[in-house]
C-alpha cells in the first residue's frame, strides 16, 4: 500500500514539474503579447488554438466519436465544476498578471500550496503532520527571498492575483472529486472550451482589433504550452497525496530564473540564492521522508 503511494507520489512530482514549466514558458509569452493586445482578445485566439489541439488529440484517442466516445462526460457536474473554477481563475490571475510584474505576480500565485494543504485537511480529512507544515512554509519563505518583491508592486491587482491564487487551490482540490476513470485529456478541453467561452464574452465589451502574424503564431505556441502544463497539472493532482505534491509548484520559480538567466541575462543575488536552497532543501526532505516512510512500511510488512 505504502509503496503505492510512493509511487504515486512521484508520478504526480513529476506530472506537477512539467505543468510548471508549461505554465512559466505561457505566461511569458502572453504577457508580452498583452503589451500591444487586449487581454480577453489573446485569451480567446490562444483558447481557440489550444481547444483545436485537444480536439484533435482527443479524436486521435478514440474519445470523441463512435461507440468508445466519451464526449457527454464533459458535461457532468464535477467536471464542469472544475471548468468553470479553471476559467475564473484563469481570467482572474491574468489580468492581474497583465498589471503587475512578473515576479509580484508569481510571488503572490506561490501561496497555491498553502492555501491547497489547508483546503485538503478541511474538505478531503487529510492529515499533516508538523514537519510538513514547516517544509511548506520555509518553501514559502524561499519564494519571498527569490522574488523579493518591492512594496510599490503591490497594489490592488495583488489581492485580485491572491483571489486568483486561491480559485487555483480549489480548482486542483476538486479535481479529486472527478471520476479516476474520466479521462484527462477530457478534462482538459472542457476547461480551455469554458475559459475561452468566458473570455469570449468578455472581449465583446473590451472591442477587437487587428492581429499581427506575429501575435498569431506567438500565442499558438503559449497554447501549446498551456495545453500541456493543463494535461499535466491534473494528473498531478489525481495522483499522490495532495499536501505531499502541492509544493513542487515552487518548482515554478526555479525553472523562471532559468529561463531568465538563459533569456535576458538575469543572475539571482545572495538572497535569492538562498531562497532557491531553502527550496530546494524543503523538496529534498518531502522526498526523502516519504521514502523512508515506504520503507518503514514495506520492512514492517515483511517482518
Amino acid at each position: 500500500m505504502f509503496a503505492n503511494s510512493a509511487a504515486a507520489n512521484r508520478r504526480g512530482i513529476i506530472a506537477m514539474t512539467g505543468a510548471m514549466a508549461s505554465f512559466v514558458v505561457n505566461d511569458a509569452i502572453v504577457k508580452y503579447v498583452s503589451q500591444s493586445l487586449a487581454g480577453a482578445q489573446l485569451i480567446v485566439i490562444r483558447g481557440a488554438f489550444a481547444t483545436m489541439l485537444l480536439l484533435g488529440i482527443a479524436h486521435a484517442m478514440g474519445i470523441l466519436l463512435g461507440p468508445q466516445s466519451r464526449a457527454r462526460e464533459i458535461l457532468h457536474r464535477p467536471v464542469m465544476t472544475r471548468s468553470a473554477l479553471d476559467a475564473a481563475a484563469t481570467l482572474v490571475y491574468l489580468t492581474a498578471l497583465f498589471h503587475l510584474p512578473l515576479a509580484n505576480a508569481t510571488a503572490i500565485n506561490m501561496a497555491t500550496p498553502l492555501f491547497l494543504a489547508l483546503l485538503a485537511v478541511l474538505w478531503l480529512g487529510e492529515r499533516i503532520g508538523p514537519a510538513r507544515w514547516l517544509a511548506i512554509g520555509l518553501g514559502f519563505v524561499g519564494v519571498i527571498l527569490i522574488v523579493q518583491p518591492k512594496a510599490d508592486g503591490f497594489n490592488g491587482y495583488s489581492l485580485l492575483c491572491l483571489f486568483g491564487t486561491l480559485l487555483h487551490a480549489a480548482r486542483d482540490l476538486f479535481t479529486r472529486k472527478i471520476d479516476v476513470a474520466m479521462p484527462s485529456i477530457l478534462i482538459t478541453l472542457g476547461t480551455a472550451v469554458t475559459v475561452t467561452i468566458l473570455a469570449g464574452l468578455i472581449s465583446l465589451a473590451q472591442g477587437w482589433q487587428p492581429v499581427t502574424k506575429a501575435q498569431v503564431g506567438l500565442l499558438a505556441a503559449a497554447s501549446v504550452f498551456l495545453s500541456a502544463a493543463y494535461f499535466l497539472l491534473i494528473r498531478a493532482m489525481r495522483h499522490g497525496e495532495i499536501s505531499f505534491i502541492a509544493p513542487f509548484r515552487y518548482s515554478a520559480l526555479l525553472i523562471a530564473l532559468v529561463i531568465g538567466a538563459v533569456v535576458w541575462g538575469e543572475t539571482p543575488n545572495p538572497l535569492a540564492w538562498a531562497g532557491i536552497a531553502l527550496l530546494l532543501g524543503a523538496g529534498a526532505y518531502m522526498l526523502v521522508s516519504e521514502r523512508s516512510r515506504s520503507r518503514a512500511a514495506l520492512d514492517a510488512a515483511q517482518a
